[in-house]
């Protein structure tokens, strides 16, 4: 077949209220063919997978951001809409929906399934989580559902996999039939709807039918989703005109919308009797207990950090191993010089240093996508909701930080879903304190050359990393209170929260979890570490030491009998002249020039610390086996052990406040639209950093700590 011949396979789009099973339907239809983008000119992530019909053509599907309504009101909304009207110009435009959603709160999912339905694109209806609306006592009328709705609707579970066929069966339909949704409109917005259509109809793929679901959808909205001032400016003359002739017409809207909607589950949803009490609400009884809840999860949050420290280590060093071996055999196949130096220094003991921590982050991640698959998670917001009301944030700045424990990047883009401008500048100022997989390396290297090895010490390590978590979480709370209360002044907000049904976890969907973050850790460890490692390795090598009389710029030296050529070699390089010069600055929490270098690296990615102390130490030399070793055994030029207690508390301070990724402040940069907040959340992070790990250092020392 010819190229002019093939045609594009067509695009879907997957809506559907947030806990309807959306991204598990998703993962269901698609299994591991999916790639991850962001959308053009914003922040916020979207997946992309392909399926493929019962005649084996390939269809694209888009998981777009969940969401309650289709009317713009917050960044997320704005972006659902857009993909939906086929307004991203990186996107072709839908030509169809799958509008998830959850029959156990068909209410009020059908709110929204029925603004998507309006469009006019041809739709099928994915009846989500029929067996929790079994267990609550809810029969549904699948064919009544079906006639009045106007589009195919199909019975699924997709957590079980049931209906997952017959969804990709109802998609391999052709053509789809156009949906007709018999709820009536008042006289006046068929007027404004008849009005708007020339505005659209002359668009690419745009029909008639279309033309009338996007002017009836573009009439509710609240912000402009990328139209363009003039045809907003037409829109908001008919809203203005509403205004008058229709006094409270959003809400007449809505309340005329829910009628419809409840008529309709009178006749399709018949109920009897079901569990006198879920099994949902007995362990809630449990879990939720406001003396019981906060125990247990401490408890839960204690296992599994426990679990890596534990389970991880034989992994560890399995990899360990590999990786040295790798080295080794690199280093065997080249000449001596500097190229063998770059291989085995710099690549493989940059990256390798970094790399070596990928089993205790799969391990977390796992454990954290087991949470969430499991229910328990929304139950964690639930009962630290209470806490962050009264620093001021909304319950919807929870998922930001809690999102901001994989990465502040993405946290920061959830914070697009927070409505209100203040307290979204807040939750984005704040959720670089929660501990992100970034600092996870640093923790782990900085405990282990703390503590010694040994099953002994291994609960003590859990407890240090889960305090230094809390610690984060709590400091960023703090602050939020300050910001409330003093340059983002307002009312403490109210909250309403969704608890999903507690079910079991789909094993498919959480390894596939794991397996998309940790990927996503290689690819930084095999793009950014790997490029950085380059360049810290030049600047630790050059100029090289019989060159010292082509630079201007004397350095002191020191002679001690027991330095060897490298270290003086680093001494002499770039990055040490630069170490010594800004020492003065670091020396009073502990650091020497070394571990000032090893700092300033991190500032472009916080685990870059990881692997510039290993390529600063040699870690590949057959004199150290490992990084920790290597910070064991590390002195000051006084023979005193470098790295001691007090040292790594004191590096451990920094890391937990400091604001040390260049993504993060190009993220802020972005969502605040202003340099002035991504400078101010710098300085005031460093500078706390600063202050904490002066004030561990320095009070350790007049407490007759080493």
């Amino acid at each position: 077949m010819s190229s002019a011949l093939k045609t594009e396979p067509p695009f879907v789009a997957l809506v559907g209220n947030p806990n309807s099973g959306k991204t598990t339907l998703f993962n269901a239809l698609t299994g591991l063919r999916q790639k991850v983008g962001n959308y053009p000119g914003v922040t916020v992530e979207w997946k992309e997978g392909i399926l493929y019909s019962q005649h084996g053509h390939p269809i694209r599907i888009l998981d777009l951001p969940g969401s309650y309504s289709l009317n713009a009101r917050s960044p997320d909304e704005q972006i659902l809409v857009e993909a939906l009207l086929g307004r991203i110009d990186v996107l072709p435009e839908p030509t169809a929906v799958i509008c998830c959603v959850d029959a156990s709160n068909l209410e009020r999912n059908l709110y929204m399934a029925t603004q998507v339905i309006e469009l006019g694109l041809p739709t099928v209806v994915a009846l989500n989580m029929m067996d929790v609306a079994e267990r609550r006592g809810m029969r549904i009328d699948v064919e009544r559902l079906q006639k009045r709705l106007g589009v195919p609707v199909v019975p699924c579970e997709a957590a079980r996999g049931k209906g997952v066929m017959e969804v990709r069966l109802a998609l391999s339909q052709h053509p789809l039939p156009v949906p007709e949704l018999d709820m009536e409109k008042p006289p006046l917005v068929e007027e404004a709807i008849e009005d708007l259509v020339p505005l659209f109809e002359h668009r690419k793929t745009l029909d008639s039918v279309l033309a009338h679901g996007e002017a009836r959808l573009l009439l509710s909205c609240d912000e402009d989703p990328g139209l363009g001032q003039s045809v907003w400016q037409q829109i908001r003359d008919w809203q203005k005109r509403f205004d008058v002739e229709i006094p409270g017409w959003r809400s007449e809207w809505i309340t005329h919308r829910y009628a419809w909607i409840g008529d309709v589950m009178r006749e399709c949803v018949k109920r009897y009797n079901p569990e006198k009490t879920s099994v949902t609400e007995r362990v809630d009884r449990i879990l939720l207990h406001p003396f019981i809840g906060f125990p247990v999860l401490a408890f839960v949050m204690g296992v599994l950090f426990y679990s890596i420290f534990t389970l991880a280590v034989p992994f560890m060093d399995a990899l360990d191993g590999l990786i040295a071996w790798l080295g080794n055999g690199a280093g065997n196949l080249l000449p001596d010089g500097q190229l063998k130096n770059l291989v085995v220094d710099g690549i493989f003991g940059g990256v390798g240093g970094v790399v070596i921590f990928l089993p205790q982050i799969l391990f977390l991640f796992f454990f954290i996508a087991l949470l969430e698959s499991t229910g328990y998670m929304a139950r964690a917001a639930f009962l630290l909701d209470r806490m962050m009301s009264k620093v001021g944030l909304h319950g919807r700045s929870f998922i930001p930080l809690l999102s901001s424990y994989a990465c502040a990047v993405p946290g920061i883009m959830a914070t697009r879903t927070i409505e209100s401008p203040k307290e979204r500048i807040v939750t984005i100022l704040v959720a670089p304190f929660m501990t992100c997989s970034a600092r996870l390396p640093v923790y782990l290297v900085m405990i282990a050359a703390m503590l010694p090895d040994g099953p002994g010490h291994a609960l003590k390590k859990s407890l240090i990393l889960l305090l230094l978590y809390f610690l984060g979480t709590f400091v960023a709370l703090g602050f939020a209170w300050v910001f409330r209360k003093t340059l983002l002044k307002g009312p403490s907000p109210s909250t309403i929260m969704e608890l999903p049904s507690y079910r079991l976890p789909r094993w498919d969907s959480v390894f596939h979890e794991m397996i998309d973050r940790a990927w996503t850790f290689l690819k930084r460890a095999g793009t950014v570490i790997f490029a950085l490692s380059i360049v810290l390795w030049f600047l630790m090598n050059y100029p090289l030491l019989e060159d010292r009389s082509e630079f201007e710029a004397p350095v002191q030296e020191v002679v001690v009998e027991t330095v060897t050529e490298v270290d003086s070699q680093l001494e002499y390089s770039f990055a040490g002249r630069l170490g010594k010069v800004l020492e003065p600055a670091f020396s009073p929490l502990g650091y020497d020039w070394q571990i000032t270098v090893g700092i300033l690296s991190s500032f472009a990615a916080r685990e870059v610390f990881v692997s510039t102390m290993a390529i600063i130490y040699r870690v590949d030399d057959e004199a150290d086996d490992s990084i920790v070793d290597a910070f064991r055994s590390a002195q000051r030029d006084d023979h005193s052990p470098l790295f001691t207690p007090l040292t790594c508390l004191s590096v451990l301070m920094f890391f937990v406040f400091a604001l040390q990724c260049v993504s993060t402040v190009a993220i802020v940069r972005r969502e605040t639209r202003s340099w002035h907040w991504p400078i101010f959340q710098f300085v005031y992070m460093f500078a706390f950093a600063w202050l904490m790990a002066f004030l561990v250092f320095q009070g350790g020392r007049l407490l007759g700590f080493s």
